[in-house]
């Protein structure tokens, strides 16, 4: 028996004449993301796309498996697809699920007839079916409210499909759908998470990360590389941009109010991802990962001086959750065990003391306005170095 994934769409099924774009798109990262898997087959009918593994003994787990990272697609059914006859159906459905079966207690079956030229309607599919089931595992019992195990036939244009419980997908619409953003990324737990958030919406994200050695090591570089590399999984291939930060950070403290020098220091990283993003030409927004009080550079006060700075949109998806939430994200994507490595970035290394809570936008200004940072900002973007980063 052939296996066959089924891949559901969520809001994508609702998007109309544009349906079809969205559509396009998925089809694009699929065939991306599954390329090193093996051979496959993707076609696509009532809202669903069918994904087959084709040559010798396929890794159908792998597939299934890149497949649930795919934004776009909310439930994955790995399916049997059998000829659309009530024996053959009753024959084969026992044998493919055989392992879920034997190991559960209750179960039900639920039918779909989207051909309705199929003879049999749906409660007369689910008794047929039942019945078979009780006959070959005597030790089942059927209970309709909460069964260990449901049992679905989807009766389609072509198959037949049998399946128990779908698993999640990723959710969202797909990457490509929605422009690109430039994610300031630490090497922190909230920043990849921001990242993740964005892409699950539609945006290709891209990378910047500043680092001030020798303050910072080649370490906490290449961890913040390999937050990259992990959000590949989900986001598809990063672009990450490095700015050699050092200068700057030793301008502002030479410079200005220690009281002031966190959001100064974030001023200045906008204005410089803000340039090289205008040089890349095709990237709309900056992403952080930043959440409400969180921290002191992460006040309503601070953000509003921060964004004074900036020319371009901020979005920050993880604005309004606490800490256990963005952490629960981070463990369920993995980036979270790579984000507590204990590699300083150039942040945590020039914290003041005291960082102001409430700054005013006039001070701020005033302050930023007392040193000429022109020339070390030209330098800065001049200096960084670009690498792709590919999706794993």
């Amino acid at each position: 028996m052939k296996e066959i994934i089924l891949c559901k769409y969520g809001e994508i099924a609702l998007k109309g004449l544009n349906k079809s774009t969205f559509e396009s798109m998925m089809i694009k990262t699929i065939r991306r993301r599954l390329a090193s898997a093996g051979e496959f087959r993707i076609t696509k009918s009532q809202s669903t796309l069918y994904v087959e593994p084709l040559g010798d003994a396929p890794d159908v787990d792998e597939f299934e498996s890149r497949l649930s990272k795919i934004f776009g697609i909310v439930k994955l059914c790995r399916s049997g697809a059998v000829e659309k006859d009530i024996k053959a159906i009753c024959e084969k459905a026992p044998e493919y699920l055989a392992d879920v079966l034997e190991g559960a207690r209750t179960f039900k079956v639920n039918a779909r007839r989207s051909d309705k030229k199929f003879p049999l309607k749906s409660p007369e599919i689910c008794a047929e079916l039942g019945g078979a089931i009780l006959e070959k595992f005597p030790h089942l019992e059927v209970d309709v409210h909460e069964p260990q195990v449901t049992v679905t036939v989807e009766v389609r244009e072509d198959y037949a499909f049998i399946h128990s419980d779908p698993v999640d997908g990723a959710g969202g619409i797909p990457v490509g759908s929605s422009g690109h953003a430039m994610l300031l990324l630490s090497g922190g737990i909230d920043s990849p998470v921001a990242g993740y958030m964005m892409a699950r919406r539609g945006a290709v994200v891209e990378a910047i990360h500043f680092e001030a050695p020798p303050y910072t090591s080649d370490r906490a570089r290449m961890k913040v590389e390999k937050l990259a590399e992990l959000m590949t999984a989900y986001c598809g291939d990063v672009k990450f941009f490095c700015v050699p930060f050092t200068e700057i950070q030793l301008k502002l403290k030479a410079n200005c109010p220690e009281e002031l020098f966190t959001i100064l220091m974030r001023r200045l990283m906008m204005e410089i991802a803000q340039r090289i993003c205008e040089k890349e030409d095709d990237i709309q927004a900056l992403i952080t990962g930043e959440s409400l009080g969180q921290v002191a550079s992460q006040t309503m006060y601070a953000m509003v001086c921060t964004d004074a700075a900036c020319r371009m949109p901020v979005f920050r998806p993880c604005v309004g959750l606490d800490k256990a939430e963005i952490i629960e994200i981070a463990r369920k994507i993995g980036t979270f065990e790579t984000s507590i490595l204990p590699y300083e970035d150039c942040c945590t290394v020039f914290t003041p003391k005291h960082p102001k809570t409430r700054p005013s936008l006039a001070e701020v200004e005033k302050a930023q306005a007392g040193f000429d940072f022109e020339p070390y900002i030209q330098k800065a973007v001049e200096g960084t170095t670009v690498r792709l980063i590919k999706h794993i």
